[in-house]
């Protein structure tokens, strides 16, 4: 009867819901939950994912693995230990999964670092197969299941003092610092063979140099990596594939020569090509470009670029099981689509639409596919694809999105004053009231190289619940248009980006959407950076929310990690003074900017450091323009932490309500 009850108040409190839905809140980010890294079976029944939730208590993100069935009909939560789970894989008989962790082992304390763990998908407690000191960066199964391709970092060991003082710094690298891992030190990543049953583990490559993105052939013969052996790595972004046999001391073969990036090696199922990316720039610095489908036999020669023609870039290269095709997500204006490639170059569009593919799995016994997609009101979910169609296998967003209303999605495209035609998304609030002007805000995406795509967006969600009308523009220097168009604001910044905002904002003007006089603009990272040069062009603009941003160029040389790109794009502030003054416009031109400007920065962040902010806080603040500071304790580039993620939300919406909802009408 105890148990009646409660499934008939969670019935009522359910049906309630349905009836009164509400907005989003701040807070709901400690419900959300993000579905990734799926696995196939060997036989295609089973479908394993990582699930990552909030734990509240702790204030952090945990993560565990699900596996479902192909079918659809069983879900079973695979792991529940607090430490988190991740990066599973079967083992070639499909007997085992085996994942990486941190977590304990029986009575053991808690891993400093993390191991690879194995569990019989039958039921059971996993058990720790690896006992290895030093960072598991990366795995791969050998076809026949007796041995594990490790990828390990050797161990920071600069301070094991028992005291809290830490040891010196020591630097000496043309690159030497590094989002996430701090300042670089000269260890580096190499491979290593495990045998399973013996626990040995043999070395297969060593130096200075570091290796990546390995796997066996199918056979087992050879295993593809990835590296950068050039004189010295940390000028340039040149990698290139390498092969050679599974034993230690075997000689290496390399197999491309491009002068930019070639990664990512999938080998065919009869082990004789290798499908890869390739950067369409050979420059040092190659971002501003885009990763072109190639295919290389396994004894070399000259590579195919399978997609060069499109002109769009695509990622995340699968075989198809009879091996005449090549499987890829493509990015094409706002759309993240599928799309297959033969071994001859020719494209077919598979899936095409307004929605966002983010992973591609093959199921190896029945040659259709797993993919998690995301729709503008539907977060991630994993689906299966087949004859052209998808069919949804998980419902991990139903409890998320039981009773909240979310707001519309359109597309929309507007013209900057030189004609340039720009795509973006609008975002218009629940219940938003028909013919009546909205506050707006534009909320630009980081990069440059990047865009927003029809994919379930968390902030601009959030910022349409709060009332405003939100705008997502793909400014130039943005993806999925085209080379020309990414390579449109190369070695100069705050020009054509900020035309095309301030385009879309007089196209939403004019389309009676917006209203003029409640106009703000926010962005993280260069969508802080280009908040920043379009305060200091447009007065308009009554808010603004300048997150990860920076303005003085000048002095972001030397303290972030954009060092080859600085060199490449910019040349050495010494050799161009005037191009680096230039770029640095909002900053010597901060008596320019009336717009009340709330700055936002991480403590540790080394891809576009808390200087950047401090440096317009104070300009502006001497200048007597509305202003604060906020700086997250212990964050990088991106914040993990949940009540962080939570407290940025609010002050967005609160500095928006404060200068938007009290403007003139």
């Amino acid at each position: 009867m105890r148990n009646f009850v409660f499934s008939l108040a969670g019935f009522v409190a359910l049906t309630a819901a349905a009836q009164s839905p509400r907005t989003l809140q701040p807070s709901d980010v400690f419900r959300f939950k993000e579905i990734n890294s799926p696995q196939v079976s060997p036989d295609g029944r089973w479908v394993a994912y990582v699930i990552s939730a909030v734990d509240t208590a702790k204030d952090r993100r945990t993560t565990d693995v699900w596996m479902t069935s192909w079918d659809g009909k069983e879900t079973v939560q695979l792991t529940h230990n607090p430490a988190g789970e991740s990066s599973p894989k079967w083992s070639p008989d499909g007997r085992y999964l085996s994942f990486v962790s941190s977590r304990k082992n029986g009575e053991e304390k808690e891993e400093e670092g993390s191991q690879l763990w194995l569990m019989d998908r039958r039921g059971g407690e996993a058990r720790k197969l690896t006992n290895i000191k030093a960072e598991l960066e990366d795995y791969d199964w050998s076809p026949d299941g007796k041995k594990i391709l490790l990828t390990l970092r050797e161990k920071d060991v600069s301070d094991t003092a028992k005291t809290k003082v830490r040891t010196p710094i020591v630097i000496d690298r043309y690159q030497f610092k590094q989002d996430n891992q701090g300042y670089l030190d000269r260890r580096n990543a190499h491979l290593y063979l495990f045998d399973v049953d013996s626990k040995k583990l043999d070395t297969l490559t060593k130096g200075n140099y570091t290796e990546n993105n390995a796997a066996f052939s199918p056979d087992g013969s050879l295993i593809a990596f990835v590296s950068n052996r050039t004189e010295d790595p940390d000028k340039n972004n040149n990698s290139d594939i390498y092969v050679m046999a599974p034993k230690p001391g075997a000689a290496m073969k390399k197999l491309t020569t491009w002068g930019g990036s070639d990664g990512n090696p999938v080998w065919s199922p009869d082990g004789k090509w290798i499908a890869y990316l390739q950067s369409s720039s050979d420059q040092p610095f190659t971002m501003y470009g885009q990763p072109i489908l190639a295919l290389v036999a396994k004894d070399g020669g000259q590579p195919k670029l399978l997609s060069q023609t499109v002109d769009r870039p695509v990622r995340q290269p699968r075989w198809a099981n009879d091996g005449k095709a090549i499987w890829v997500l493509m990015d094409d204006d706002r759309q993240v689509n599928l799309v297959s490639f033969s071994t001859d170059g020719v494209r077919q569009n598979i899936l095409v639409g307004d929605q966002s593919f983010s992973s591609l799995e093959n199921n190896p016994a029945t040659g259709t596919w797993a993919a998690i997609v995301s729709q503008p009101q539907l977060p991630a979910e994993l689906y299966v694809v087949e004859n052209g169609e998808l069919r949804r296998l998980t419902h991990v967003q139903d409890a998320f999105l039981a009773d909240i209303k979310l707001a519309s999605v359109q597309g929309f495209q507007s013209k900057s004053k030189d004609g340039a035609l720009i795509s973006g998304l609008l975002y218009l609030p629940p219940n938003a009231p028909q013919g009546k002007k909205l506050p707006l805000v534009l909320f630009i995406h980081g990069g440059p190289v990047g865009q927003d795509s029809y994919s379930f967006d968390m902030s601009r969600q959030m910022y349409a619940a709060a009332g405003f009308a939100v705008a997502a523009v793909n400014y130039r220097g943005s993806s999925g248009r085209g080379l020309d168009f990414t390579k449109a604001i190369y070695g100069d910044w705050g020009n054509k980006e900020v035309m095309d905002v301030i385009g879309a904002a007089d196209y939403l003007v004019q389309k009676g959407i917006a209203d003029e006089k409640r106009m703000g603009i926010a962005g993280w990272s260069y969508g802080g950076i280009t908040t920043n040069y379009t305060i200091a062009t447009d007065p308009r603009f009554k808010a603004a929310v300048s997150g990860a941003g920076s303005s003085l160029q000048l002095t972001m040389y030397g303290t972030d990690q954009y060092i080859s790109q600085y060199e490449t794009e910019l040349g050495a502030p010494w050799k161009a003074p005037q191009k680096w003054i230039a770029i640095s416009y909002p900053f010597f031109h901060a008596d320019r900017i009336k717009t009340p400007t709330l700055f936002m920065a991480s403590q540790n962040d080394f891809n576009v450091p808390v200087a950047g902010a401090e440096q317009m806080y104070q300009a502006l603040r001497s200048l007597g323009v509305p202003t604060e500071l906020v700086i997250y304790p212990g964050q990088h580039h991106g914040l993990t932490v949940p009540s962080y993620i939570k407290d940025r939300y609010e002050r967005h919406i609160a500095w928006f309500n404060k200068y938007l909802n009290s403007a003139a009408m």
